[in-house]
């Protein structure tokens, strides 16, 4: 008898609603979607997204392997963490939140500190955007305490907290930060992958120094800030159309706009924000939208505002501030 219960036990133990197929699967999706999410329209990946993270919780529920218990915690805090980001950027900043806390536990419980501190740094993101940047650093010093096991999440942290502390004032310490990016991206032996949403590629850094330099705010600081924009564009268009990330290149394009309009450098201005403006017709984000908003106010401070050009600009950016945002589906799943 005692040899029927462990045999019962054994024949229970190997049962298993996940197989080396459907986690083969789960992986082939979740790379398809982090590598076209960058120019893709946010709702439709949205609801995809959605559909694949519930059935990842599913199949939590199931019975599996612990080695395939731990992948499917990996795989679920992934598609949390891109829903965490396309709730971000349809403006949503609650949801995201709860997405990124679920999507840091699944990284505790998968053992996974890559994910917990790219998770961080999207907790970050949220803070800064949402008018936080006190939050926003402390976030992202805390997602430095995790060491990832490959990859640029501890470049986006400092480039992260560099933009915070910068809004905050602290200018010197915002500086220190981004040379701390710059010193983990030339210990960085790994691929730029461009074209994948969670990493952190060179074009980007050159982004978030551009607006560190820019709520920097001084005549050197506003070259400095032009210069990286720049250069974060010319990087972004050289990837192929496919890889194109879209927002960032807008994000970039609305920095050196801003730097031009400090500069004086009107039509230089115009002709970022018209680019910016087309795309976003396409593929509206709320980190874009923002940027527009705080050109707009910028805008109206100076003599060219009452200028035609000026006035064609405020215009545009008023018409697109009248088009009602998409906002999430339904549903009681978070």
């Amino acid at each position: 008898m005692a040899a029927h219960e462990s045999a019962r036990f054994v024949a229970r133990v190997e049962q298993s609603n996940v197989g080396p197929h459907t986690l083969e699967q789960l992986r082939a999706d979740i790379q398809r979607i982090i590598y076209t999410y960058p120019n893709r329209p946010i709702m439709p990946l949205f609801l995809e997204v959605r559909e694949l993270r519930n059935r990842a919780f599913e199949l939590l529920e199931g019975r599996q392997p612990p080695q395939y218990t731990k992948e499917l915690y990996l795989a679920a805090g992934t598609l949390c963490g891109i829903l965490a980001n396309a709730s971000f950027d349809l403006g949503q900043y609650g949801p995201a939140e709860t997405q990124a806390r679920t999507a840091f536990l699944c990284g505790e419980l998968a053992g996974h500190n890559g994910l917990r501190a790219w998770v961080r740094g999207m907790q970050a993101l949220i803070a800064y955007w949402d008018e936080r940047p006190q939050d926003a650093v402390r976030l992202a010093l805390s997602g430095q305490e995790f060491t990832p096991e490959e990859g640029t999440a501890h470049i986006r942290l400092a480039s992260i907290s560099a933009r915070a502390l910068a809004r905050l004032g602290r200018h010197e310490e915002a500086l220190s930060h981004l040379q701390t990016a710059e010193r983990h991206r030339q210990s960085y032996a790994g691929p730029e992958d461009d074209g994948n949403m969670m990493a952190f590629p060179g074009a980007k850094q050159s982004l978030y120094a551009s607006t560190t330099h820019l709520w920097i705010g001084t005549d050197n600081a506003c070259v400095s800030a032009e210069r990286e924009a720049a250069a974060a564009i010319d990087t972004y268009e050289a990837a192929p159309p496919e890889q194109r990330r879209l927002g960032e290149l807008s994000l970039a394009r609305m920095d050196l706009a801003h730097a031009r309009l400090q500069q004086r450098e009107i039509d230089g201005a115009a002709e970022q924000l018209q680019v910016v403006l087309a795309v976003e017709a396409r593929r509206r984000t709320a980190s874009v939208g923002r940027r527009l908003e705080q050109f707009g106010r910028r805008l109206a401070l100076t003599p060219a505002a009452r200028t035609p050009l000026g006035l064609t600009m405020s215009d545009s950016i008023a018409a697109y501030h009248e088009q009602p945002a998409r906002s999430l589906p339904g549903g009681s799943a978070p």
